[in-house]
């Protein structure tokens, strides 16, 4: 672990000494260096500004006649605003920081008698404040002491952060106090800010990204949802029981439960629990803005996040890259777990380096590192030079009928034969591959030989049905299985892959109100004997529109195609690769209305998988024999984690 990432007890400098390192570090990088460059802990955190003003959205979203005003708290080091020096921001913008905490310790803001912010959760201000940097948290509208409605990722959420960074660049009007007349402008900064935070706050910097303001200059979006419609259904099969409105209940203050109640109706009437695509889910879309992203992005997820799940990624980063931005990805064998929880210092380590390189312009060869860093086993990582890897090429792989019934093959020859299967609500993805070897009436299963050799999936993958029902309504599953003996982070216990100790380690400068220092973290594991890496769900009734379901005729059969969430595995020679298609996925997706049988037409079934090396890559590792690891008789595996409505 890098020592520098450890920020011990600041000394005074002296003022000569002062002045020089903030010309130094302050000054943008305008020429190639032979050696890399970082801002160094040079200022005071005792003595930062600390101050709140509130920014006019320009939008009256509690309907009081009067404009929505966003509290935003400021940290930031005084010396340079002393030298006439102006610094780059880094702004989280959540709805929790009086509600439900931020971070591992569930953090709150804490105030003085003046109001001005005593404790900002998370490390964020203790360690880049004395680096040279201001710290912003921003109260979405509605929540703590922010104006406004809680519309949970609409023009609300997305314009009360955007009217901040506009704020930071001059270009709309702040206050010092709630209701009062008395401006505030933002002459201490250049402007250059980075947004930060992991769910709904990322979700956030990905929407602020997506309207092209200026001034935003990168992204740290973890765990962050791009599309919310996706958040609760997928091909209108719901994922959760309850809609927005539930979580703009639980962040929203007190004076916006008086005043936001016409927001909570569109919240209800606009997000049916049919599972139709409306407008109200197209406004929170940020996947088709892709094209105004003028920030890089650096963005960070667990593989096993089943809160907000890959396909989040896969939608966002294709769409990023389509447009040539500047990416950097992390993907972690964590569920919905922040990095400063599963890999401390590389983490401290590498922001430190990304907001360098994006807010204050030092070429310190991070944009030049490998683009993707890839947990592969608890606590031991690779990196790819670009993600998906270059050589990475669809294959289409096919099911065919076994010997016994829903147990049969994949592989690249076209599939023959038809498998049935009868919906079975009381079951997961789990008990689907603990008996994916054995005849069972919940599922078709469909597996390879044992491999030769390795083979890796890269992205997302894609599988169409053919299937006949016989009830007017279904849901469909699949999932791609790794079967073979591993230890993984056990991502569905309650620390969703990590366990938290009681020893602390300091990471910035601390004050008798915000201490630096943060409860340690250790892989929480599981030896299991399957790993579901990759899942998808549709209503059968969307086969012809995504965003538009239909009652069904029994009998009659019908092609879907389902996305699965972007992954990247390594299935070891000796393991066996599985697709296995069912119906309701216990803990996952909500069951349909009725209880159907369905037979899937082989024939007219395919997964197409990108595999790195593509199907030649498959063919190579399928070919000749191989012994298999597992036994004949149920596996074990990671346990399905408890279907409840959670925080994004």
């Amino acid at each position: 672990m890098p020592t520098r990432t450890r920020f011990t007890i600041w000394r005074p400098l002296a003022t000569a000494a002062i002045t020089t390192l903030v010309a130094a570090f302050l000054t943008p990088a305008t020429t190639a260096h032979a050696t890399p460059r970082e801002s160094r802990p040079v200022f005071s955190y005792d003595d930062a500004v600390r101050e709140a003003v509130w920014v006019d959205t320009r939008l009256d979203g509690d309907g009081d006649g009067r404009t929505d005003r966003v509290a935003v708290d400021i940290v930031r080091p005084r010396e340079p605003a002393a030298q006439g020096r102006k610094v780059p921001v880094i702004m989280d913008a959540s709805p929790y920081y009086s509600c439900c905490g931020r971070g591992n310790e569930s953090q709150r803001k804490t105030y003085d008698a003046q109001g001005r912010v005593v404790r900002m959760p998370l490390f964020y201000d203790n360690y880049f404040v004395p680096r040279g940097y201001a710290f912003v948290g921003v109260d979405l509208a509605g929540t703590n002491r922010s104006d406004g409605c809680v519309d949970v990722g609409g023009r609300s959420d997305i314009l009360s952060a955007k009217a901040v960074v506009d704020w930071l660049n001059g270009r709309a009007t702040a206050y010092t106090t709630r209701t009062g007349t008395t401006t505030a402008t933002a002459d201490w900064t250049n402007g250059r800010t980075g947004m930060i935070g992991k769910s709904w706050d990322g979700t956030i910097a990905n929407g602020v990204a997506a309207t092209g303001v200026k001034g935003l200059k990168t992204i740290v979006p973890i765990s962050a949802i791009s599309s919310w419609y996706d958040y609760y259904f997928q091909q209108g099969a719901p994922l959760y029981d309850s809609g927005p409105d539930w979580l703009s209940n639980y962040v929203d203050s007190p004076d916006a439960r008086a005043k936001c109640a016409a927001v909570q109706r569109e919240l209800v009437d606009g997000a049916p629990r049919t599972g139709d695509l409306t407008d109200l889910w197209s406004e929170r879309d940020h996947v088709p803005d892709a094209s105004k992203v003028r920030a890089s992005v650096f963005l960070v997820h667990g593989l096993q996040d089943l809160n907000v799940r890959m396909k989040h990624v896969g939608q966002w980063w294709d769409a990023l890259a389509e447009h040539g931005v500047e990416r950097k990805i992390w993907l972690s064998q964590t569920g919905h777990v922040d990095p400063f929880d599963f890999r401390r210092g590389a983490w401290v380590d590498t922001l430190h380096r990304w907001f360098d390189h994006a807010l204050l312009g030092y070429d310190n060869g991070i944009d030049r590192e490998p683009m993707a860093d890839v947990e592969r086993h608890p606590d031991q990582w690779v990196t790819s030079t670009v993600w998906p890897p270059r050589a990475t090429r669809t294959a289409t792989l096919r099911p065919a009928a076994g010997d016994r019934p829903g147990v049969g093959t994949l592989g690249l020859r076209k599939g023959r034969g038809t498998a049935t299967f009868t919906d079975d609500p009381g079951l997961s993805e789990t008990d689907w591959a603990a008996a994916v070897d054995t005849p069972t009436p919940a599922k078709a299963g469909f597996t390879t030989a044992p491999l030769t050799r390795d083979l890796r999936l890269s992205g997302s993958s894609r599988v169409t049905v053919t299937a006949t029902p016989t009830t007017p309504t279904a849901h469909l599953t699949a999932v791609l299985v790794d079967l073979g003996p591993d230890t993984v982070r056990d991502y569905a216990a309650s620390g969703e892959g990590i366990t938290t100790l009681t020893d602390r380690t300091c990471w910035g400068s601390s004050t008798a109100g915000d201490s630096a220092c943060y409860k340690e973290t250790r892989a929480q594991t599981a030896d299991v004997e399957y790993t579901v890496l990759s899942r998808g769900w549709a209503d059968l009734g969307t086969h012809a529109d995504p965003g538009k379901g239909v009652p069904l005729t029994p009998g009659k059969a019908y092609t879907i195609t389902v996305d699965l969430a972007a992954t990247d595995h390594v299935v070891p020679a000796g393991h066996r690769l599985a697709l296995i298609v069912a119906g309701t996925d216990k803990d996952l997706v909500e069951p349909p209305a009725d209880t159907p049988t369905l037979t899937l037409d082989l024939s007219r079934t395919t997964a197409r998988v990108p595999f790195v090396g593509g199907a030649r890559a498959f063919a190579a590792a399928t070919a000749g024999t191989a012994t298999a690891t597992p036994g004949s008789g149920p596996l074990d595996g990671v346990a399905a984690p408890r279907h409840t409505q959670r925080l994004p």
